[in-house]
């Protein structure tokens, strides 16, 4: 199994976005959009602000894989829902982190957005299917 390194878990614990493109059934990576990471010991976790109904919450709990981009690491990611009770440490860790955004820092740690904490592992890189609106698979 591979794991952080030490210099990825500080470079993504530490930045104040990451972007996330999780995973279509094909293979292929959607579109990345910015979310809050957090760091709790040697793991990286992501919250849905909408909890649940989140667009990319969704497709990343299905697919299970996505493409992180934050403190200059970009790779590909297992995406799982903790096995272990953290979600106290992961309020803490959000409170610390994004304090200063009070008013957007509630709901991260609201019922909602708690019911939809997820893990990110990384992942060996996959070769995705062609996207079917690739000129190749066209002609």
């Amino acid at each position: 199994m591979t794991t952080w390194t030490p210099e990825e878990l500080g470079a993504v614990g530490e930045a104040d976005e990451l972007h996330i493109a999780p995973a279509r059934t094909d293979g292929s990576f959607r579109r990345p959009i910015p979310i809050w990471v957090v760091r709790v010991g040697d793991g990286l976790y992501v919250r849905s602000y909408r909890g649940p109904d989140g667009g990319w919450y969704r497709q990343a709990l299905r697919s299970g894989r996505a493409r992180i981009e934050a403190g200059g690491v970009d790779r590909e990611v297992a995406v799982t829902e903790p096995t272990t009770d953290v979600d106290t440490e992961i309020d803490e860790a959000y409170r610390a982190k994004y304090g200063r955004w009070s008013s957007y820092v509630l709901p991260m740690i609201a019922p909602p957005a708690v019911a939809s904490t997820l893990r990110l592992e990384p992942a060996e890189p996959r070769t995705p299917a062609p996207h079917p609106t690739d000129p190749e698979e066209i002609s």
